[in-house]
């Protein structure tokens, strides 16, 4: 049985420490305490200001892990993601220099600015958690989390992510801009000083990998595997739809309501876990055709009508959890 009191525990303290900074958005911090959690990448893609640079920062200081970024530019290369091997003069050998891509959280800030032979240059790292550089293979730290950022309104200078690279995301968010209370709040936290430079580790890098490897022990009936693959496999045919979510996103669906399950407290997945899963895990998985994609929301409501029209698993299966 999982240890769901440990991850509870570690979802609750970086929680309460992110909030200390990020006022409101407690369903994109849920989201991507989960992601951590499930040891996936997140993609986050609003409006510049919203706040998505300072809630990873806030992430990464409540976690006791090693934290770089990468600013994507059009002139970035794959060698300055990975590292490089530079010949060294004075020992008349190669050396290898580390790229940012060597730590335990990765920012990856304006991700759709570099071309996408550079965006490729993650690919390998984020699926296999490792790089391979000049022939040889290294592998990365463990934990392994990029979260990446991109503006959807500037056009100019910037590179869409191909399809194979948002597969690679556990899940999408966004931060949306805040309500008025919020943005109240906000001016009042940050009048004197940022919250963001006092704010100090509460989860070590040992208690966080417990955490990981406790999460797959969430139990999931067959009744819900079944439901999952209901779910997926509607995308696949929706009226409109080009491409419709592949195994991979079923297995990213699975993964992302045993992370919910566990923050709520519980050792097991219900229905609500992964109709709760199914948005930001869902949407960036499915193309539409260009005639669809001009409507706002189109995917959204392609995700949340295809839940309500499928047979959920009666509650005689959950009696005995």
């Amino acid at each position: 049985m999982a240890n769901t009191e440990l991850i509870t525990s570690v979802y609750t303290r970086i929680k309460e420490n992110i909030g200390k900074v990020i006022v409101g958005k407690t369903e994109t911090i849920d989201m991507i305490c989960v992601a951590l959690l499930a040891g996936g990448h997140v993609l986050l893609e609003d409006v510049p200001g919203t706040g998505k640079t300072v809630l990873i920062k806030s992430l990464a200081a409540s976690v006791g892990c090693d934290f770089k970024r990468i600013q994507f530019t059009p002139d970035l290369l794959p060698s300055d993601i990975t590292g490089i091997n530079f010949f060294n003069m004075k020992s008349s050998e190669f050396e290898f220099v580390p790229g940012p891509v060597f730590t335990n959280i990765l920012l990856a800030d304006e991700i759709n600015r570099a071309t996408p032979k550079t965006q490729s240059g993650l690919l390998e790292c984020m699926e296999e958690r490792q790089a391979t550089i000049d022939g040889k293979t290294m592998r990365l730290s463990d934990p392994f989390m990029v979260i990446a950022t991109q503006n959807p309104v500037e056009t100019l200078g910037t590179f869409p992510l191909p399809e194979a690279q948002l597969d690679r995301f556990l899940m999408k968010g966004r931060m949306e801009y805040p309500s008025h209370a919020e943005n109240v709040g906000i001016l009042a936290r940050f009048d004197k000083a940022s919250p963001l430079d006092e704010l100090e580790a509460v989860v070590s890098e040992e208690e966080l990998c417990e955490a990981i490897k406790a999460l797959p022990e969430i139990y999931i009936c067959p009744e819900l595997m079944e439901y999952i693959s209901y779910i997926v496999e509607a995308t696949r045919s929706y009226p409109h739809v080009v491409l419709g979510v592949s195994p991979r996103g079923a297995l990213a669906l699975m993964k992302a309501a045993k992370g919910y399950a566990a923050i709520a407290g519980r050792s097991y997945v219900l229905p609500d876990d992964i109709q709760r899963a199914a948005h930001p895990v869902l949407e960036h998985r499915i193309m539409l055709e260009s005639a669809a994609r001009i409507r706002k929301n189109a995917v959204g409501e392609i995700v949340e009508n295809i839940i309500k029209s499928t047979r959920v698993p009666t509650e005689a299966v959950f009696e005995n959890l």
